[in-house]
């Protein structure tokens, strides 16, 4: 099972669950897409790293979904590195069964913008879970309609266990999005016209010139059995040491 968000969680429980550890503050955004306005905490000073900040290449898939009036009713969606949640949240006001996922420090984040900016009557579609990529990935189901993931090509150490997830994850019939700012000294570049071409169908559907912003949608080429990267050809993503949070039950395969 994953974690529950209580339908019952009040903005008094809210203003409670802002006081993390002392060094940390909370600063909040703004946002609008497809008629819902978001207002998103970013967790500052609690060790978060990247995963406490929204990224453009979030917002930018946001437009997306808001520009192709992409809606998500009925379909099972899987998101990747949720960071804020932003892009998640979204894809459940939009209709989706929403599994967000991240390492398990980061799912606390992710649970106060969920209690912020989804109403309760739609958290029954929502799940939040430690995913950490190359490793428990094979825990999931892999029947998702949609895998989203913003800005989670950043660091060419996680690569092989990013492609290794995705390979296992998606089916054929399963549409990714991935929106990636492309940066030439990390190899982002090359992972997607290169390496990700040789397991799926990419084409570029959206770019933001002036950020180097790019929207990929995929579509699995080649799924049989032994199209997983071997364990040992890999860099493995190492689990986060223990916060205090626990880690939430995975989504029960189907």
């Amino acid at each position: 099972m994953a974690t529950t968000l209580s339908s019952e969680y009040t903005s008094n429980d809210a203003a409670n669950e802002e006081n993390y550890c002392p060094s940390c503050y909370i600063t909040h955004s703004n946002f609008q897409f497809c008629g819902y306005q978001l207002k998103v905490a970013q967790i500052l000073g609690s060790n978060l790293g990247v995963s406490a900040y929204v990224w453009d290449a979030g917002i930018a898939l946001c437009r997306y979904f808001e520009k192709r009036n992409i809606i998500f009713s009925g379909k099972k969606v899987l998101e990747l590195g949720s960071g804020t949640g932003i892009v998640g949240i979204l894809a459940t006001l939009l209709g989706g069964d929403v599994t967000m996922t991240d390492r398990p420090k980061v799912l606390k984040q992710i649970e106060k913008n969920i209690l912020v900016n989804v109403p309760a009557a739609c958290r029954h579609r929502l799940q939040v879970c430690t995913l950490i990529w190359g490793e428990n990935h094979v825990d999931f189901p892999t029947d998702y309609d949609f895998i989203l993931g913003s800005d989670v090509v950043y660091s060419s150490v996680t690569y092989p266990a990013l492609a290794e997830t995705l390979r296992y994850l998606a089916r054929q019939g399963t549409t990714i999005y991935l929106s990636s700012e492309l940066r030439k000294r990390n190899g982002s570049v090359s992972f997607h016209e290169e390496h990700l071409p040789q397991y799926f169908n990419c084409q570029v559907v959206d770019r933001l010139d002036n950020k180097d912003i790019t929207i990929y949608e995929m579509t699995k080429i080649d799924t049989s059995p032994g199209d997983c990267v071997p364990r040992n050809d890999r860099n493995q993503c190492v689990a986060e040491p223990d916060t205090g949070i626990k880690p939430a039950a995975l989504p029960s395969p189907h």
